[in-house]
């Protein structure tokens, strides 16, 4: 008879602009460190730390360090947006923790990608869309 192997992580990859989060969440009690700094140091703001923290506050865990522990690689975009992607990292870690919690995090509009980006820039054009000013004279 097979063994049954528990798993060792559960992961998710949240984006928002140009920001990239890969999450790998443990189920131990540890820290939650974003390129190797606690998310403490890493988002110090009061709001940003309600933002990546909302995944847990939804499905029920009111400290995420004292039932999880997790390994985050952050890259690209500004904070704003890095913490956006961080927040659906965490869901989609959640949701392959336990699968009872899609429904919730679902229903909070966690699991949604925002799929508004910066447009590129044209050549001959100074902008996107904005075109050189015409000269009269």
């Amino acid at each position: 008879m097979p063994k049954k192997t528990e798993k060792k992580f559960y992961s998710g990859t949240g984006r928002r602009k140009r920001a990239v989060a890969a999450v790998w969440l443990f189920d131990k009690k540890g820290d939650i460190t974003i390129n190797g700094v606690y998310a403490r140091d890493y988002f110090k703001n009061e709001k940003e730390r309600l933002i990546w923290i909302k995944p847990f506050h939804i499905v029920g865990v009111a400290h995420p360090a004292a039932k999880f522990s997790a390994t985050v690689k952050l890259y690209g975009g500004g904070k704003s947006s890095q913490v956006e992607a961080l927040s659906l990292g965490f869901s989609k870690a959640l949701v392959s923790y336990d699968a009872g919690f899609r429904d919730k995090l679902r229903k909070a509009g966690l699991l949604t990608r925002d799929s508004r980006e910066v447009e590129s820039k044209k050549y001959y054009k100074r902008k996107a869309r904005k075109k050189q000013q015409y000269s009269k004279r």
